[in-house]
């Protein structure tokens, strides 16, 4: 079977992802030191039907445009390069990657040793290398028109002070319940029965637990349980498929539209601390086979990761191109799926440079000068678990952070604890020295 479309042409290396307009679709991808880059076709029962070698490179972007492509094509990438661990370089063409900007994905990895870019249990662990093709096992990206009739409904903007945050898993406060529509799915979170409970409570902004498309981590299937809450993202502009009835990511939007309505705004917890990928004893999905070196935070023996999240691996936010996928990811939940703003989970990792934490570090500068970003509510949790990660009050303007303190000392004197008027009294009085 072959797919009906042109031969591939230069394209063009803006936007990054896949990008289709009236005629075909434009395919964008950064990789630093791949020496092949081949986008890989599937038909709509997931077989592998056609590679072909992206044509153009401009930097370090590989592109092609393939006219008579439309919205639905499934896709991935393969990518040719060194297998040089000691060198931080983790290239394996026998691994199907997902494309980092993927707006919507087929599903989510099935568990097999194919997923490793090494074999298991060999005695050279990961400088071992495989041969097994892990597409059978991958989840594929998709090629999607994003756009969205938003109609009338404008954002509610509320001001920070008078914001009321109520915190939320899309499953959690939905499934099992018989008086909603789709249990479980971004659908059912803007119901009736929900809206109407939370603007009961005087609630001005609902914060969802991540979204994001992330990982069910393998020691966790084999135990027969699975990832319920959601902080190992692997699709930074996916909604996870297992919250959608169906594969519409318009419900998402709908979701959205209808919270609102509602006057209430639409915060999401964000992982880009790190990814699902883990340490380097972890699957190859995306970024370890793209260009390793390039999108991790490596120890001086290249080999190994720095590993500020406890996760296995930390995001290098000193790599211009990471704090673009960030910035793209980030403006795209706003500007396309109509988030209000973000909560960032372990923030110190994303103002980590080979200096240790800057609160005026690239991330953070790139945020300042953004004119979508700056203005959406930002939240910071103010740690990591690396050197010096607790950073409570240390966060530049337009940031607003978790203030765990202030949590336990108002808990405390809201108990009667002895000893807890002053720290109180610091805690209110708002001031950076005392956080």
């Amino acid at each position: 079977m072959t797919l009906s479309h042109g031969p591939i042409q230069p394209g063009r290396p803006a936007p990054l992802g896949a990008t289709p307009d009236e005629d075909g679709v434009n395919f964008a991808v950064f990789s630093r030191h791949a020496t092949k880059v081949v986008l890989c076709l599937f038909d709509d029962e997931g077989r592998e039907i056609e590679n072909l070698a992206l044509p153009e490179r401009e930097g370090h972007i590989w592109h092609g445009y393939l006219p008579g492509l439309r919205p639905g094509q499934q896709y991935g990438y393969r990518m040719d390069g060194p297998f040089k661990p000691e060198e931080g370089h983790r290239f394996n063409p026998h691994k199907l990657l997902i494309d980092p900007y993927a707006k919507r994905l087929t599903g989510h990895p099935i568990w097999h040793d194919a997923l490793y870019g090494y074999k298991p249990g060999d005695a050279k662990r990961d400088l071992s290398y495989s041969t097994l093709d892990s597409a059978p096992y991958m989840p594929r990206s998709v090629v999607v028109d994003p756009t969205f009739d938003w109609g009338e409904v404008a954002r509610p903007g509320t001001p920070m002070q008078d914001t009321v945050i109520y915190e939320a898993h899309v499953k959690g406060l939905t499934a099992g319940r018989g008086d909603l529509p789709n249990p479980g799915t971004y659908l059912a979170m803007a119901s009736d029965p929900i809206l109407d409970h939370l603007n009961r409570l005087g609630v001005t902004a609902i914060e969802l637990l991540p979204v994001q498309a992330f990982l069910n981590d393998r020691f966790l299937v084999d135990r027969g349980l699975t990832n319920y809450w959601g902080y190992m993202t692997y699709g930074f502009f996916a909604p996870d498929p297992r919250y959608m009835q169906g594969h519409d990511i318009a419900q998402f939007q709908q979701m959205v539209q209808r919270f609102h309505k509602a006057g209430i705004e639409v915060i999401l917890d964000v992982v880009y601390n790190h990814t699902a990928e883990g340490s380097e004893l972890g699957p190859t999905l995306m970024f370890r086979g793209l260009d390793n070196a390039s999108y991790y935070r490596l120890a001086d023996d290249r080999r190994y990761y720095i590993d500020d999240s406890g996760t296995g691996n930390s995001l290098d936010f000193e790599n211009p191109f990471i704090i673009r996928l960030v910035m793209d990811s980030l403006r795209y939940w706003v500007e396309v799926m109509g988030v209000d703003g973000f909560r960032f989970d372990l923030c110190s990792s994303l103002g980590r440079t080979a200096r240790g934490f800057e609160r005026d570090g690239p991330f953070f500068r790139a945020i300042g000068q953004d004119p979508v970003l700056n203005a959406v509510k930002l939240i910071a949790e103010p740690w990591d678990i690396g050197p010096g990660g607790y950073q409570l009050g240390a966060y530049p303007s337009p940031f607003a952070e978790w203030n765990d303190k202030f949590r336990d000392d108002t808990r405390a004197f809201w108990r009667g604890d002895k000893g807890k008027v002053s720290a109180m009294a610091a805690r209110l009085s708002g001031a950076a020295e005392f956080l």
